[in-house]
């Protein structure tokens, strides 16, 4: 693969080459973001042998493989039946793996690239590279490139990080509200770990660093598993294996920097298996089927989950719901930060079991669609000025706030 990377020295002299390097890394990125989020039978083939591979190289001899059609389906055959304790196969694969990431991370830190002028105000290491990271978070991958930043806080996060929020923070974390973890089991995630291997695939594959055979095998094999599958068990004996979702459904962040996205359906559950099983996310938000399906102010006014309650009722529309819920207005006035916008003051029903209060504002930038969205806020049950209210979500006192040109 091209690359425009030196060992050493600043990127000045070729800034657009090197940008046009770093887009290629993205490219790379939304490659393996694809695997992740890739819907569809598993290839069963590619899974097993890579899963054999692993127990081989565990000095384990190669399991039987029981396929289910979702991790609900996985939890409750690992529990319905005897199963050999996993702290032998699993506890040597997982040791495996981790003691070549470990490598590989060593390798990566030892790296002798010189950092740009800009950073040369500290002789502290962690400082200097904690600047680095900073910078690179809220500049576009180019931008970061073009202002000589060093490509490793750039492949850290546009590749690891963004992989990571996408599809471990993200999928993962909504998959694993279906079923519980199984006790005493180490659990792979097939297509959603694409985080760890694409990270050191960038490396390799630029050219900014060689790792050993037995690092870049294994990388190989975490690969076919990742292009193949979903998640997976191992146990002493057998191999738990499960199929891809049948449908996975996304949307961008706002804003994306670094092309994260996020879980969002708003009529099925955004993540469905082949067996029924699924999950409802509302931009990026885990709920229960009724915010989707039938939303009501009975139920948001028993909801304890600040987030749930806060989905469900933009489904049903704050005017919608004001007006069916009854509740009290404290206070309105115009909103100093967003002209033409009023802020609106309520106090919070009595069965979410506090004496809080509910800010209403309009967001001061448009959506996709081009409209303003209304959003509620708590705010501490103190406050009787709207003005106050608002100014405290920014940390200022009203009258500040009130100073603000707009806000954003």
């Amino acid at each position: 693969m091209p690359s425009t990377f030196p060992r050493r020295g600043t990127f000045s002299d070729n800034p657009e080459d090197y940008a046009e390097s770093i887009r290629a890394i993205c490219a790379q990125r939304d490659r393996w973001l694809a695997y992740g989020l890739k819907a569809g039978p598993s290839d069963r083939t590619a899974a097993e042998s890579a899963v054999a591979q692993l127990y081989r190289r565990s000095g384990r001899p190669e399991p039987k493989f029981s396929w289910v059609a979702s991790p609900v389906a996985a939890a409750e055959f690992m529990t319905s039946r005897p199963i050999a304790d996993s702290a032998g196969a699993g506890s040597l694969i997982a040791t495996l793996l981790s003691s070549s990431r470990r490598r590989m991370d060593q390798r990566i830190d030892r790296r002798q690239i010189e950092w740009p002028q800009q950073y040369y105000y500290s002789d502290n290491n962690a400082q200097r590279d904690l600047q680095a990271r900073i910078d690179v978070a809220r500049r576009s991958p180019t931008d970061a490139a073009r202002a000589d930043i060093s490509p490793d806080p750039i492949i850290r996060r546009t590749v690891r990080k963004s992989l990571h929020t996408s599809l471990f923070d993200g999928v993962a974390t909504a998959v694993r509200t279906l079923a519980p973890r199984p006790f005493g089991t180490v659990s792979w995630y097939g297509q959603q770990e694409a985080h760890r291997v694409a990270y050191y695939d960038t490396y390799r594959s630029f050219g900014l660093m060689t790792f050993g055979r037995e690092d870049n095998e294994l990388l190989d094999i975490q690969s076919a598993l990742i292009e193949s599958t979903g998640w997976w068990w191992a146990f002493d004996d057998i191999a738990v294996m499960s199929e891809r979702p049948t449908a996975l459904h996304t949307e961008p962040i706002p804003d994306p920097v670094h092309g994260e996205v996020r879980l969002h359906h708003s009529t099925s559950p955004a993540v469905e298996f082949g067996d029924g099983s699924g999950v409802h996310v509302l931009n990026g938000t885990v709920i229960p089927a009724w915010v989707i399906h039938d939303p009501t102010v009975e139920r948001i006014t028993v909801e304890r989950n600040v987030e749930i309650r806060r989905s469900a009722i933009e489904r049903i529309g704050w005017d919608s719901y004001l007006d069916q819920a009854g509740l009290r207005l404290i206070d309105t006035d115009d909103d100093p930060g967003n002209p033409g916008c009023i802020l609106q003051l309520f106090a919070t029903p009595a069965g979410w079991g506090d004496e809080g209060r509910i800010l209403l504002a309009v967001n001061g930038s448009r959506e996709r669609d081009g409209e303003r969205r209304r959003y509620g806020l708590r705010v501490p049950g103190a406050f009787s000025s709207a003005v106050d209210a608002a100014g405290w979500t920014y940390g200022l006192a009203g009258a500040d706030y009130g100073r603000l040109l707009r806000r954003t």
